[in-house]
């Protein structure tokens, strides 16, 4: 079973290159898009995914708080936080808010994406 994906950052470019490195290298994902909260939450309504990619930094709500509020009402979906900031309070805050996974945005390297799908992938 191929997990539906949603990836919820306000930079479209950031976005596209997250996509594409998943669709490259597993090709039958499907992967939507949402710029910010709002948006996200009409996507996960309207289609609910397996894995979410979530920025910290949003416009309106920051992804904690959207982490927290998803996982409430959807609990079985996995939440990977990613942000520019290596601050252990952030990593903190992600866990405590129901996130599964913590990516650094610098340091993220397609490899460890599709890592953490595909151990997705195996483990459903």
């Amino acid at each position: 079973m191929m997990p539906k994906i949603l990836l919820v950052d306000d930079d479209a470019n950031y976005r596209k290159l997250i996509k594409e490195t998943l669709s490259l290298s597993l090709p039958s994902l499907c992967v939507k898009e949402a710029g910010d909260g709002e948006e996200a939450f009409q996507k996960i309504e309207a289609y609910p995914p397996d894995i979410i990619f979530m920025d910290i930094r949003l416009p309106g709500e920051n992804g904690l708080v959207l982490t927290q509020k998803i996982k409430k009402k959807y609990p079985d979906v996995d939440i990977a936080i990613l942000t520019s900031y290596e601050l252990p309070e952030y990593q903190e805050a992600a866990t405590k808010n129901g996130a599964k996974y913590f990516f650094l945005k610098n340091t993220i390297i397609p490899l460890g994406i599709i890592t953490m799908v595909q151990g997705w992938i195996d483990a459903h």
